[in-house]
């Protein structure tokens, strides 16, 4: 679908439309399936972990290549993060936080394509609409945040045993007095939803809001009706924003990649510690 078929508001609201079990797909409606988030997470994921287990396959203990020297940096740089926040056996929040960065990154990179090409193949078959950016779809970005409160109560009745974890619930911070247990369990279940809810949202509204820029500068290039100034200017603009943003973005989809694997890892090493 193309941004000259379609007024402007026409077309950023076709391109916020995803292919979903429902006609009308809210943001905040969590019965409905996004079919295109579904997919397009999976397939980052068995990305992530395919180009994990190539770079583990053809490591070599001689003179490494550029893709192991890559990897091998990658690894380092976040197992040197776990070690400093996660003080106990990082067995499985390593290579946790590892898949976390690789994954959102990868998806994040969606981003980075032509905003009308993978709806425009997905029209060859016969598909309407098509959203492909999964971080953009709230409905992803809380599924991975809730993904991080399991864990934080899995390592938190871990760590501390089941009797200890739910000792602290309703004792921590403000003591053990029995007014101040209903204080306690209110105030430490607002923090395990507040670190769910803003996990989920930063990540969601920064892509967001990456992906209706995007939308803005491809409508720049729709202006075109004959070699006046505001046609010239629309396309110049648009060539010239387009490169600019997608350079900025580029460093926006690390940079919010490396904040959710941090903040992963900094919520489940405070789940190690006690108040």
């Amino acid at each position: 679908m193309s941004a000259e078929a379609l007024t402007a508001t026409e077309y950023i609201t076709h391109h916020l439309t995803h292919l979903s079990s429902t006609k009308q797909s809210s943001i905040i409606d969590f019965s409905v399936i996004n079919f295109d988030t579904l997919f397009f997470s999976i397939l980052m994921l068995v990305t992530a972990l395919w180009l994990m287990y190539r770079g583990a396959k053809k490591a070599t203990s001689g003179v490494p290549g550029k893709w192991q020297c890559a990897v091998e940096m990658l690894v380092e740089m976040v197992d040197e993060q776990a070690k400093s926040i996660v003080h106990g056996d990082r067995t499985f929040i390593a290579p946790l936080a590892l898949t976390v960065f690789v994954w959102v990154a990868l998806m994040n990179a969606i981003d980075l394509i032509p905003v009308d090409l993978l709806p425009m193949i997905a029209g060859w078959f016969g598909i309407h609409y098509l959203r492909p950016l999964p971080t953009a779809d709230l409905n992803g970005t809380l599924g991975i945040s809730v993904g991080v409160l399991f864990l934080m109560i899995y390592y938190g009745i871990k760590i501390k045993g089941f009797g200890g974890f739910t000792h602290e619930l309703f004792t921590a911070p403000f003591g053990s007095h029995p007014l101040l247990m209903p204080f306690n369990l209110a105030l430490n279940l607002i923090e395990y939803l507040a670190k769910t809810v803003s996990l989920g949202m930063r990540l969601f509204g920064n892509m967001y809001a990456g992906e209706l820029v995007f939308f803005l500068i491809a409508l720049l290039g729709s202006i075109w009706v004959g070699f006046d100034a505001l046609s010239v200017f629309g396309v110049v603009g648009h060539a010239v924003a387009g490169i600019c943003w997608w350079l900025f973005h580029v460093l926006i989809v690390l940079l919010q990649a490396f904040i959710m694997m941090m903040l992963t890892l900094v919520y489940i090493g405070q789940a190690h510690e006690g108040h």
